[in-house]
């Protein structure tokens, strides 16, 4: 295992993390969060850090998401979308809500609102209230709900306040997209932070839950329209969301073996084997088949860093049969990558680690 422990002269005194790890070659694959619920809610920009902590809607929104993850194992994942002149509403504001309709899965299944901008916030908890199991208190904002099932939603980060490299290098990427998507069934929107800034210019495909990252202006045409070699996106694609990491890395090498008709098969992964060392070797085969999601949350983070894993995916293909996958996964290296950006050129920036990963064996199962 090999680990290069400087950076080149040319990137001795860059300020994007984005840049460092793309220049290393770190594969941003795994890097996307493992999501059950989507909250994506407009909020005019800017968007200082300080909204998270004196915005009363988000703040109420942040508290009870906390409970959904920390308390249920519920992965909650909460985006503020900036509104846009072609497709907001002054005085209202727009909520999607997207959730996991099972363990097996190809979209995504949408709620959206357009609700007047003083009753956003009670849309807002009585949506995560539903989840915890609460009072159902939705039903008085059913006539705002808008007919949306067929509209496709790509995210980009633009949150410069969060890190330089997601201005810098997603608002070029947000106005390119914006100008392309002349497709009647597509949205493009500014948004918040959602992880993976090392990976800048970073976007969300919904409904399938798709990540991507370090885009360029020549990806997006195959991004969008989803047709040529699938093969030349490999390196730009972060995971989907319906799986933990090591599911992400066997989903993509699946994706690369049946092609683009894959996005639209219903699949779910197991992750059935990781190669670990100490406690986590002795614990992990026994409390993997508990079936409490908080516990199943805290032991995959536990062992994220597994140095490899088995993972088997299950999926309908066209024909409605069931097939299956199994994909073998095994350490392959560390590279050095930047952990964050810095403002200014005098700044060092902060390097780290990233393990990097390779498919020893990817096997059809009949």
């Amino acid at each position: 295992m090999q680990l290069i422990d400087n950076l080149p002269d040319n990137l001795a005194d860059c300020r994007y993390c984005s840049q460092v790890s793309k220049a290393k070659g770190v594969d941003p694959i795994g890097s996307a969060p493992k999501v059950d619920y989507w909250m994506l809610v407009e909020v005019a920009q800017p968007w200082p850090l300080a909204m998270f902590a004196e915005n009363p809607m988000i703040g109420q929104m942040f508290s009870l998401v906390k409970q959904l993850v920390f308390r249920r194992g519920v992965m909650v994942r909460p985006i503020a979308i900036a509104p846009d002149p072609e497709y907001s509403t002054p005085g209202f504001t727009r909520i999607i809500y997207y959730r996991r309709p099972a363990q097996q899965f190809a979209k995504y299944l949408k709620e959206e609102y357009v609700v007047p901008e003083d009753q956003a916030n009670a849309l807002v908890l009585g949506l995560l209230n539903r989840l915890l199991g609460k009072e159902n208190t939705v039903t008085p904002f059913l006539s705002y709900q808008q007919d949306t099932q067929h509209l496709r939603e790509m995210l980009v980060c633009t949150h410069t306040q969060v890190d330089l490299a997601c201005g810098r290098f997603g608002t070029p990427i947000y106005r390119q997209l914006r100008q392309q998507s002349d497709q009647s069934n597509l949205r493009i929107w500014q948004s918040t932070h959602f992880g993976g800034h090392q990976f800048a210019p970073t976007l969300i495909d919904l409904p399938t839950g798709q990540f991507w990252g370090h885009l360029e202006l020549e990806d997006l045409p195959q991004l969008i329209q989803r047709n040529g070699d699938h093969r030349q996106l490999k390196q730009l694609y972060r995971g989907w969301s319906g799986g933990t990491k090591f599911e992400q890395i066997a989903e993509r090498a699946v994706w690369m073996e049946i092609g683009w008709d894959w996005l639209t098969y219903p699949k779910k992964a197991r992750t059935y084997q990781k190669k670990l060392t100490g406690i986590q070797r002795l614990l992990y085969p026994l409390l993997r088949y508990i079936p409490i999601k908080l516990l199943q949350l805290w032991l995959d983070r536990w062992t994220r860093n597994a140095t490899g894993a088995k993972v088997e995916m299950v999926y309908k293909n066209r024909h409605h049969t069931q097939e299956r996958y199994q994909v073998t996964i095994a350490e392959a290296g560390k590279l050095i990558t930047a952990t964050n950006s810095v403002k200014t050129p005098k700044d060092s920036i902060e390097t780290s680690e990233a393990q990097q990963y390779q498919i020893t064996q990817l096997k059809k199962i009949d």
